[in-house]
């Protein structure tokens, strides 16, 4: 097997004894002062002179600092799948990111069923924990809004709430050996944690090859899985074996495990001190320093994955500036998984890069032009078109460039770093008393948004996004650093505040905060039976309604006899609860209630960051559109589309008000006469073409997951559009940001 390339990691594996609890723990810390990465425990929680492994992990992580701690592995039968998610999210966020999750199917089954398990054949019990992956990572993903729902035959959840996130991505490490645990290792886990004593080397080899092949079979780069092993053995002056000598002996015999097997993680089984020490302080570094050279005499750079991850075509990578190096990520590194995908669409690039400045914006933007592939920027990679991943391309990822600093509370003058999220901006904002419409979802990246439109919970208060940006530094096509606002750059700063996406990279924004200390948020939940009327009056009571209240209505089926229910989340800006209740209370009449609930609440609190991970599950078609009102044929065709049109869920925003007070040519965005912004998700892409039922004449690009040259019309007026091309042509004459929705520039249009 080739070299992986993955970083060596170093850990002990000791014997979790009750007689000795004290000892157990000290080993834990002396691997840590020692240097080890990685301290693991066996789990027999049916062994009565074990200590439980899941509270010595927990006692472990509170009386070490530095070192990693995992089960060596978890025993599934007897720790259920949901509640275990939560247990190592919330060590791993007490810990500051510390643990890991070694997982196993069982496999002593009296003393499972002993314990009050349930006995499962060997084939039973690798479904059993390929489901219990499922709900792990469904737990964990904190940014999904959706409540959790896995239908298994062994393990279930029914609408679990999500959440905690883990303080950093815990990856999954299946003990395994059989070919159904190798092949589920490669299809879901991140790594493969065998013991050699149970293993010929043949058979490692062999175990390597069926991982390998069933991730590329669920489209994974094998590079992606970490090899551990766990090993033993004995320290002494002459060799008598397989690691039975001295340290020098080790490094010898490790070295092809590492090189030529894949190994990444070597884990000792050994609760002998000195032996510890000695594999810390002799072997580890050894064997560091010896995989190093071999990866340099052969072009890969020393300790990492960089040079065995695959070269995506059309890419130069011996280019690649050294300032960008250290953070890109390519295929098969550790982040990877983390960053290939958007929240909605799965991507697979060649090479993801993040620089931390405008000028390393700058050097990115240059190294990929020169580069015959996609080109992608991203700021929080959730919008729903999808421009932010791509295939084989290369992605520009601002995500370090998340600032957010009150530069003149006087004017409520805020810098917003193009990479920060919607919720940390909130958050930072919160004890100043300030606040800025900002999109309904705090996992939103705020460059996106802020150059798109910005269709938020302040909307009809304070307008959109875009409506309180006074300036914006920005990356240009050809490197250029430049500011733009109403004296500099001022039409460059025109197409930014609705087609930014199209002319540069922008790298922080000036934006004129609100002065917002609380609101009331509502929740209200309906029965929408008789849809068209319960839409119809949804838009007479927000049009009548005062400009302090703008509501967000989501309508789905819910499975159950074809019923509809509405979903309708208000915020009223300001504190003054009797206008708010006032506001709120005509719109229980719509139909009959399931659930309200209203409180007074920092802003910061409607919009948290999750910080949830992207994983590209969304695979249908979202559609747009922006109408004046919700008439009587609007409301009708829109329930239609639910009831029959293939639309598996609307969301109705709603945009008037503060919106419509700037004038259609203020802003490349140029809808100031609607009322209401539609969406519909098609979870069949063939029944998208429904949505032109509605014969909306306008549309929000940014809820277009499938955009094509003819949506520009609908997207931009005609003379935004011409005005789009002239700008197009100033400043991106080479169209290099052309995956966006494409606006082809035009100097003369």
């Amino acid at each position: 097997m080739p070299d992986y390339g993955h970083d060596l990691r170093f850990g002990v594996f000791i014997t979790p004894d009750a007689r000795r609890p004290d000892a157990v723990v000290a080993l834990a810390r002396l691997a840590e002062q020692a240097g080890l990465d990685l301290a693991t425990f066996q789990d027999h929680p049916y062994q009565s002179a074990f200590l439980d492994t899941w509270t010595l992990l927990s006692w472990a992580a509170a009386r070490t600092e530095r070192i990693h701690l995992s089960g060596n592995v978890l025993n599934l039968p007897l720790r259920g799948p949901a509640v275990l998610a939560r247990s190592v999210a919330s060590l791993d966020l007490l810990s500051g990111g510390r643990v890991e999750l070694g997982l196993g199917a069982g496999g002593f089954w009296d003393a499972i069923e002993a314990m009050g398990g349930r006995r499962l054949t060997p084939g039973q019990a690798v479904d059993a924990l390929s489901e219990a992956i499922d709900i792990i990572r469904g737990v964990w993903d904190a940014g999904e809004r959706r409540p959790l729902r896995v239908e298994g035959t062994y393990h279930s959840v029914r609408g679990a709430k999500r959440g905690p996130a883990p303080a950093h991505p815990v990856p999954i490490w299946l003990g395994a050996y059989k070919p159904r645990m190798l092949r589920l290792t490669g299809a879901k886990a991140d790594g493969w944690l065998p013991s050699l004593a149970y293993l010929t080397l043949d058979e490692l080899t062999a175990g390597h090859k069926m991982i390998d092949e069933a991730a590329e079979e669920a489209g994974r780069d094998p590079r992606e899985i970490r090899r551990l092993l766990n090993i033993a053995g004995g320290f002494g002056t002459g060799e008598t074996g397989m690691l039975q000598g001295p340290p020098a002996t080790w490094v010898e015999q490790l070295l092809p495990l590492a090189l030529q097997e894949g190994v990444g993680t070597f884990i000792l089984a050994s609760d002998d001190p000195r032996a510890i020490q000695t594999f810390a302080e002799e072997v580890a570094p050894g064997l560091r320093q010896a995989v190093a050279a071999e990866r340099t005499s052969t072009g890969a750079a020393p300790g990492t994955a960089r040079a065995t991850a695959p070269k995506a075509p059309g890419i130069d990578h011996d280019a690649l500036p050294a300032s960008l190096s250290a953070t890109a990520v390519r295929p098969g590194d550790r982040d990877y998984r983390r960053v290939r995908s958007s929240y909605v669409w799965p991507g697979s690039p060649g090479l993801v890069l993040r620089p931390a400045t405008p000028g390393q914006v700058a050097e990115a933007l240059t190294y990929a032009r020169r580069q015959r592939v996609p080109l992608s920027v991203r700021s929080g990679g959730h919008g729903i078109s999808g421009r932010s991943t791509n295939d084989g391309g290369i992605i520009v990822d601002v995500g370090a460039m998340n600032g957010v600093e009150v530069i003149d509370r006087g004017r409520r003058l805020v810098r917003v770093g193009a990479g920060a999220r919607w919720g940390e901006v909130a958050q930072a904002l919160s004890p100043h008393g300030l606040a800025i419409s900002s999109g309904d979802y705090g996992d939103v990246g705020v460059g996106g948004l802020a150059t798109a439109g910005g269709q938020g919970f302040l909307a009809r208060s304070y307008g959109l996004t875009i409506d309180r940006v006074v300036g914006a530094e920005v990356v240009l096509a050809d490197g250029r650093v430049v500011r733009a606002d109403a004296g500099e750059h001022p039409d460059l700063f025109w197409a930014l505040r609705g087609a930014g996406g199209n002319m540069g990279v922008v790298t922080s924004f000036d934006i004129e905060a609100a002065e917002l200390r609380e609101v009331v948020f509502a929740h209200l939940t309906h029965d929408a039976s008789d849809t068209a009327a319960f839409l119809r009056e949804f838009g007479r009571l927000t049009e009548d309604g005062p400009r302090a209240l703008t509501p967000f209505l989501t309508l789905f089926l819910t499975g159950q006899g074809g019923q509809i229910l509405a979903q309708t989340l208000m915020v009223f800006a300001g504190d003054d609860t009797d206008a708010a209740v006032s506001a709120i209370e005509p719109f229980l009449s719509l139909g009959p209630v399931l659930r309200q609930q209203a409180t007074l609440t920092p802003y910061a609190a409607v919009v948290p960051a999750h910080h949830g991970e992207h994983h590209g599950q969304g695979s249908g078609r979202v559609r747009s559109a922006l109408v004046d009102h919700l008439d009587e044929q609007t409301a009708a065709t829109l329930a239609g589309l639910l009831t029959g049109g293939g639309v598996g869920m609307a969301q109705v925003r709603t945009v008037g008000g503060a919106v419509n007070d700037l004038a259609p040519e203020a802003t490349a965005y140029a809808h100031r006469t609607q009322n209401f912004s539609l969406t519909g998700v098609f979870h069949d892409v063939g029944d998208g073409r429904n949505w032109d039922r509605l014969r909306a004449e306008a549309i929000y690009l940014s809820f277009e997951s499938h955009g094509d040259q003819a949506l520009l019309a609908k997207a931009f007026p005609p003379a935004t559009l011409r005005r789009l091309r002239r700008v197009k042509a100033a400043y991106d004459p080479d169209n290099v940001f052309r995956l966006n929705f494409p606006i082809t520039p035009d100097p003369v249009a």
